[in-house]
């Protein structure tokens, strides 16, 4: 976010404009009644994993236009895992300044915890493949591009801890920054092999204009995956060998891989991890294993192909609605992904994003809604808990 948009954001007039009003009269009660020291309880209902920068940015920036201070505890660092109903924070502060702030800070504090939460279960169920961040062309707007890739930040962050790879950055510059990258990745879209005619020609034209850059090439567009893939190794073979060549697979979900149907992707499992399909399976996993789309069937395959035509050293890059799930699936069957380019992490179900605030003091004395006293502080102050 820009300085002049973030002064812009806490101006009164701002945040009176974006908060639910009943928060703006209670404002003007308290004025007139007099005002109270209160202390905020802040929780999701769902286990997530802390990302609350940006929320603590906008409080403090609020705070500074509003010539207050707001007295914040954390109490799940960024990056630790919080369980459902488990306090994020506690905040304490005058009431008639704090009151119009909960509509904004909560829209700054779910979404972002339960995507680094998705993000964090994506790299520990694949952890040796890196991940790439393409979640900008699923978001309502830049605010949300923005608060999605510092959860995918954060989230990557907590798994790296736990030995996974992670993000290693994202599609775009504007918020290349959270992946501590000076630009986004990527090199071509299907509208460029669309142009160009070719999946050749299309690399051509790239390696051309790009000359110093390495070389991911989509090979979908013609439904020719495995031919096409080969075609551009055999074009460039240097690159190839340089290990400075990828193949992206982003196979549309009504049709199979080039060369693959039912039968031959059970054969493909069947000739690399037999496990993998021995066991109960539901109807999407068995998808993920042997369907149509960017199966695993469909990476081991293609595999197969570079290796078997001597090009180990070409990475393969997955997409394709590879969310936990999807994750998970690939990791059982082993399937050889070197990158993972994904905006899934975005949470599929809004509703699990809505973070809650309720005051649990006034002026020192402990008082909450009946069914909400397990955010009570016990003793003064909870005791800190989680884990990384």
């Amino acid at each position: 976010m820009t300085t002049d948009r973030a002064a812009e954001e806490v101006t009164d007039a701002a945040i009176a404009a974006r908060t639910d009003s009943y928060f703006k009269r209670t404002r003007a009660v308290v004025e007139r009644f007099g005002d109270a020291r209160v202390t905020y309880a802040v929780f999701l209902r769902r286990p997530v994993i802390s990302a609350p920068r940006l929320a603590l940015d906008f409080l403090r920036r609020a705070a500074a236009q509003r010539g207050t201070d707001f007295a914040i505890e954390l109490m799940h660092e960024e990056g630790q895992w919080a369980g459902a109903g488990d306090p994020l924070l506690y905040i304490s502060g005058s009431f008639a300044k704090l009151s119009e702030l909960e509509t904004i800070l909560l829209q700054k504090l779910g979404a972002p915890c339960v995507a680094a939460h998705n993000a964090y279960q994506m790299c520990l169920e694949l952890p040796s493949a890196s991940f790439l961040a393409m979640e900008a062309r699923h978001c309502a707007g830049a605010e949300m591009q923005e608060m999605m890739a510092y959860a995918a930040s954060v989230g990557s962050a907590a798994a790296r801890k736990e030995g996974a790879k992670g993000f290693i950055g994202n599609a775009n510059d504007a918020t290349a920054h959270w992946f501590g990258e000076p630009a986004g990745r990527g090199t071509m879209p299907h509208a460029l092999i669309g142009y160009a005619g070719s999946t050749v020609r299309a690399a051509e034209m790239f390696h051309e204009t790009f000359p110093d850059e390495g070389l991911t090439v989509l090979v979908d567009y013609f439904g020719r995956e495995v031919s096409d893939g080969l075609a551009v190794c055999a074009r460039f073979p240097e690159i190839a060998a340089s290990g400075r060549m990828a193949v992206r697979l982003d196979t549309h979900g009504g049709r199979f891989l080039e060369g693959l149907d039912p039968a031959e992707s059970y054969a493909v499992l069947e000739r690399h991890v037999p496990g993998a399909i021995r066991r109960y399976r539901s109807e999407t996993e068995l998808r993920h294993l042997v369907g149509t789309g960017v199966s695993a069937a469909a990476i081991w395959r293609m595999r197969e192909a570079l290796d078997e035509a001597g090009y180990p050293h070409v990475r393969i890059v997955a997409s394709s609605g590879f969310g936990v799930g999807k994750c998970r699936v690939m990791a059982e069957a082993r399937a050889p992904i070197d990158v993972v380019g994904t905006g899934s992490f975005i949470p599929d179900a809004w509703s699990e994003t809505y973070a809650t605030a309720d005051i649990v003091e006034y002026d020192g004395a402990a008082r909450v809604k009946i069914g909400r006293e397990f955010l009570l502080r016990r003793n003064g102050a909870r005791k800190k808990n989680g884990h990384g």
